[in-house]
């Protein structure tokens, strides 16, 4: 029997996801029209809009069943409750790079992630090699641009 990967996230993701989900939702009447409007037009062989009206409600059932399907598994985080002196899911954290330069990284659900603002995803390279480490912990991370070193300076659960 398969078991089920729970998915782990922070509220604010969880209420992101039931947004899209919502608005998705909302969409579907409006594909329905599209495509009586389109199918009104005649021959659906050679009717462009028939046919992208329905490529475009298939991509939002595809959405919206992904979606639901994250919804279903997640496994909600505050961070806020977290402690310890190990780098877990929800974690803030702040590292020190070869310059010695702080670097400053949330540890976050796929569907967060966005290194613009310091979120990363727990199963990005940077994610996966902080998990479980300590702060004075010496970190390496193997990413595209090539090997990048890390000192854990400090370890917040906000």
């Amino acid at each position: 029997m398969a078991t089920v990967e729970k998915m782990p996230m922070l509220q604010e993701g969880y209420e992101k996801l039931h947004a899209d989900l919502r608005r998705l939702k909302e969409e579907r009447p409006l594909i329905v029209d599209a495509i009586e409007e389109a199918r009104a037009h005649g021959d659906l062989s050679e009717n462009a809009e028939y046919h992208a009206a329905k490529e475009q409600q298939g991509q939002n059932e595809a959405a919206i069943s992904e979606i639901e399907d994250r919804l279903s598994r997640a496994q909600i985080i505050d961070p806020k409750e977290l402690s310890g002196d190990k780098i877990v899911f929800g974690a803030t954290v702040t590292l020190l790079d070869d310059e010695d330069k702080p670097v400053r990284y949330q540890i976050v659900g796929q569907t967060e992630a966005d290194a613009k603002t310091g979120r990363i995803s727990y199963n990005s390279p940077i994610g996966r090699a902080l998990i479980g480490r300590k702060v004075d912990d010496e970190v390496e991370v193997s990413v595209p641009a090539g090997d990048r070193y890390y000192l854990v300076s400090k370890i917040e659960f906000i």
